[in-house]
C-alpha cells in the first residue's frame, strides 16, 4: 500500500485489476485504492508474473503492507513487511464509483443502486449517470414522493475526509516546518507576446496557456537552486535528482490534489501542456496514479483563475518548498524611464528554513524571472 499524502495510514482496496498469473510490466496498474482525498490507481514498480494477492476487495490495509506477491524473472517473491494473516471479508454492498460519477449523481438525482457500471470491475463512471438521467427523463413522471428525511451522502463523506486529510498535512507542515516567504513581480509583456505569436500557428486545441510556461520556468529554475528540490525524510533533506512538479488541481466537489508532472524540466511546452490537461482531467475524474500522488518533489499552486493577484502558500510535507503563483494583470511599470502599462504576474515561494536560507531562496525568484523574461529560453 503506497503512502499517498503526508498523513496517509491506510487505503482501502477497491479492485484488483490482474489476477494470479498474470504477466506485469513496470508501470502497469495493478489495483484500485480508494483513500480520503481520492480512488487511485495502483502501478507496479517491478515486472514479472503476480504469485498471489494479499488482501480483498473492501479491505483497509495499512501504508507499507504488501497487496499482492511479484516473481521477478528467475527470483523468489519477497515479502518485507507480512500482510495480515486474517483479511476480512468484502462488504457485500460496496458501490465502485468514481468521485466525479458520485457527484453528479447528486446533483442529476440518480439512484446509483440502479445504475450499471460500464468501467472495469463493473465501476459507475460519468457516462453511466448521465445514460441513467437520460433514461429516467424518457419515462413517465412517478407521482411525487413524501418529504425526504435529510441525510448525509456518500459525496458528503468524501468531502469531510478529504477535508480532515487536508487539514492533517496542513497542520503538520505549520507545526513542523519553519516557513519563510520571499515574493517577485515578474514582467510578462514578453512571454505574452511570444504565446501569442506562438498560438497564431496552432489550433485551437494545440494552443498553449501563460501557466504551462510558469511551470517550465519552476522546473528549470530548480536546476540553479537544486536544495528546493527535495523533501524532508526523518532528520534530513534529500535532494532528488529529477523535478516531478506537484501541480495543485482544485476539485469541483471541493478541496484539491496535487498530482505531479514527471520529469517537467525535461518536458517541452507541447508536452507539459498535453500533461497538465490531463492530470486536470484525471484528477476530477477520479483516475490518477499512485506515483502522481506520491513522486512530487515541489508544488506550484496557482490561484490566478481564483482572482487573487498572490497566493502565501503553505508547504506539502514532506517537500520543502512551494511556489505560489497569482493572476496575471494590468500595472504600472517602470522600464528605461518610462511608465509602460505592462501584464505582471506575482510569484512567491514557500520555503523550509532548514534547508536554505533567504539568499539561496531570492536566486531561485530572480532566475524565474530571468526565464519568464526571456521565453525564448524555455
Amino acid at each position: 500500500m503506497p503512502m499517498l499524502g503526508a498523513d496517509m495510514s491506510a487505503g482501502t482496496l477497491m479492485a484488483w485489476r490482474k489476477q494470479p498469473g498474470d504477466t506485469v510490466t513496470r508501470g502497469d496498474i495493478i489495483a484500485e485504492v480508494h483513500t480520503d482525498k481520492a480512488d487511485i490507481e495502483v502501478e507496479v514498480f517491478t515486472s514479472g508474473v503476480v504469485e498471489k494477492l494479499l488482501a480483498v476487495p473492501g479491505q483497509e490495509v495499512p501504508v507499507g503492507t504488501p497487496l499482492a506477491l511479484i516473481r521477478e524473472d528467475g527470483k523468489a517473491p519477497v515479502v518485507a513487511v507480512a500482510a495480515p494473516e486474517r483479511i476480512p471479508p468484502a462488504p457485500a454492498e460496496r458501490l465502485l464509483i468514481s468521485p466525479s460519477a458520485k457527484t453528479l449523481a447528486a446533483e442529476l438525482g440518480v439512484d446509483l443502486a440502479l445504475v450499471h457500471g460500464s468501467g472495469p470491475g463493473g465501476r459507475i463512471q460519468r457516462r453511466d449517470v448521465e445514460a441513467a438521467a437520460a433514461g429516467a427523463a424518457e419515462r413517465p413522471a412517478p407521482a411525487p414522493p413524501p418529504p425526504p428525511v435529510p441525510v448525509a451522502v456518500e459525496g458528503e463523506d468524501r468531502q469531510a475526509g478529504m477535508r480532515r486529510a487536508i487539514a492533517a498535512a496542513m497542520a503538520r507542515s505549520k507545526r513542523e516546518t519553519p516557513h519563510f516567504y520571499l515574493g517577485e513581480t515578474i514582467d510578462m509583456s514578453a512571454a505574452t507576446r511570444w504565446l501569442a505569436d506562438e498560438n497564431l500557428h496552432r489550433s485551437v486545441q494545440e494552443r498553449l496557456i501563460p501557466g504551462v510556461l510558469m511551470l517550465k520556468a519552476v522546473a528549470l529554475a530548480l536546476r540553479e537552486v537544486p536544495e528546493l528540490n527535495a523533501v524532508w525524510q526523518g532528520d534530513r533533506v534529500v535532494q532528488s535528482d529529477a523535478v516531478h512538479l506537484g501541480v495543485a488541481i482544485f476539485l469541483r466537489g471541493g478541496g484539491l490534489v496535487a498530482p505531479a508532472l514527471h520529469d517537467a524540466d525535461r518536458q517541452s511546452l507541447d508536452e507539459l501542456m498535453h500533461g497538465f490537461r490531463d492530470l486536470v482531467s484525471r484528477a476530477r475524474a477520479g483516475t490518477l496514479r499512485s506515483s502522481e500522488l506520491a513522486d512530487p518533489t515541489i508544488t506550484v499552486t496557482s490561484l490566478g483563475e481564483r482572482g487573487a493577484e498572490s497566493v502565501l502558500p503553505i508547504i506539502f510535507p514532506p517537500q520543502v518548498a512551494i511556489v505560489g503563483l497569482g493572476r496575471l494583470v494590468e500595472r504600472p511599470w517602470v522600464s528605461e524611464g518610462q511608465v509602460l502599462a505592462c501584464p505582471i504576474v506575482t510569484a512567491t515561494l514557500a520555503a523550509d528554513h532548514r534547508v536554505t536560507d533567504g539568499h539561496r531562496a531570492g536566486a531561485f525568484l530572480t532566475t524565474l524571472a530571468r526565464l519568464l523574461e526571456e521565453p525564448d529560453d524555455l
